[in-house]
């Protein structure tokens, strides 16, 4: 049987910037590292740019746990992100949760 970490939370986190805007958020996004890097839990927390579509960035995100993604979420820096800066830069975005798959 497959065992998985069912404790900490994976999180990927993509965004396509809007037409012409690439450089916007990714420097909005790389702004967030910093303090999220700080926040107590954070295990991962990188930014990626897609090789074949540079619209696409993508945080790659792992937490101790579901409590302190939470607490992540709701963090003045990150709600600020999501409700003030993506609306003009961002063009779709998707956040999804995973479970590690352990070897």
């Amino acid at each position: 049987m497959v065992k998985k970490n069912t404790t900490q939370v994976v999180c990927v986190a993509e965004f396509r910037a809007m037409p012409g805007k690439t450089e916007q958020p990714i420097a909005a996004l790389h702004g967030l590292m910093e303090p999220t890097h700080r926040e107590a839990g954070c295990v991962r927390y990188e930014l990626n740019q897609r090789s074949d579509d540079d619209r696409w960035i993508a945080f790659i995100e792992k937490w101790k746990d579901r409590e302190v993604f939470d607490r992540h979420c709701a963090m003045p820096y990150i709600k600020r992100f999501f409700d003030d800066v993506r609306p003009s830069l961002v063009e779709a975005f998707e956040v999804k949760l995973y479970e590690e798959i352990l070897p």
